[in-house]
């Protein structure tokens, strides 16, 4: 009988569309692996699509991306793998200790639940939305140059232009807002079960220039797990910015997550 396919569901974050993965699709398919793309509930099929209705997705939260996730990994015919970004990786982390994979890969994730490190560098990128509390209930679209602050700090100026052009949408400012408070709250949406004994292998991944994610604050997670003794891995790329999984050098960090899964035993096909 043929191996079943593992699948591989992508989670994007704030203000890209779902569609930026699609480069990690084809390897990850490539490799063996069973893609999957979703976007967060709401989001409009294209870029150009959200762009003209940011409206589709204003007010959604932590709660409802992460129930649109598990509607959408519980239909599979197998548990997958999670592979996510920025808040995307923030999800990871979440579904991982709810036992709905079989492996996470969290990429400059979103900070939860006990992180304390605040840097400069993050509240300024955070400033377009947290600087507006009506933004809870918006959403928000980036300029040319606050993505260039926030995601494409690290790469050329052009580069970044051209990336903000091909996959920047508006986003809910409300996640934005439940992280920034998670510690301030004792049922945030932004925990997570980082004691679980039993969830499957995480790999973190830290781009060391990210202003949107800081280093530090990556590390900071990943000193959350310390506690548990299901597998936790740090790999830090110190030359990288946010923009790390779409820019010219993705393929360095889709590498390093496909090498990690099989060094975990979590191949392909099951």
């Amino acid at each position: 009988m043929a191996a079943t396919r593992t699948p591989v569901v992508f989670i994007h974050g704030l203000w890209l569309h779902a569609t930026s993965w699609q480069p990690w699709a084809e390897l990850f398919a490539a490799r063996g692996y069973e893609p999957h793309t979703p976007g967060w509930p709401g989001e409009p099929d294209t870029v150009e699509q959200a762009r003209a209705h940011p409206e589709a997705v204003a007010g959604i939260g932590i709660d409802d991306v992460a129930a649109h996730y598990t509607e959408i990994i519980r239909a599979l015919d197998a548990p997958p793998v999670l592979v996510g970004h920025s808040f995307g990786g923030l999800f990871v982390q979440k579904l991982l200790a709810a036992g709905l994979a079989v492996a996470g890969v969290a990429i400059d994730p979103a900070q939860i639940k006990g992180v304390k490190p605040l840097p400069f560098a993050q509240l300024r990128s955070s400033f377009p939305v947290l600087g507006n509390p009506a933004n809870r209930k918006r959403s928000v679209a980036l300029t040319r140059d606050q993505f260039r602050y926030g995601f494409g700090n690290a790469i050329p100026a052009d580069e970044s232009d051209r990336l903000f052009d091909a996959w920047t949408i508006p986003s809910p400012g409300r996640p934005l807002f439940e992280a920034a408070l998670a510690n301030f709250s004792r049922n945030s949406p932004a925990a997570v079960d980082t004691a679980n004994p039993t969830r499957g292998p995480l790999l973190i991944v830290s781009g060391g220039q990210d202003h949107t994610v800081p280093d530090v604050v990556t590390r900071a997670t990943h000193k959350l797990y310390h506690g548990s003794p299901a597998s936790t891995d740090l790999r830090q790329f110190p030359d990288r910015g946010h923009s790390l999984t779409l820019d010219s050098g993705w393929t360095e960090v889709a590498d390093t997550a496909l090498e990690w899964l099989t060094t975990r035993d979590v191949g392909p096909a099951q």
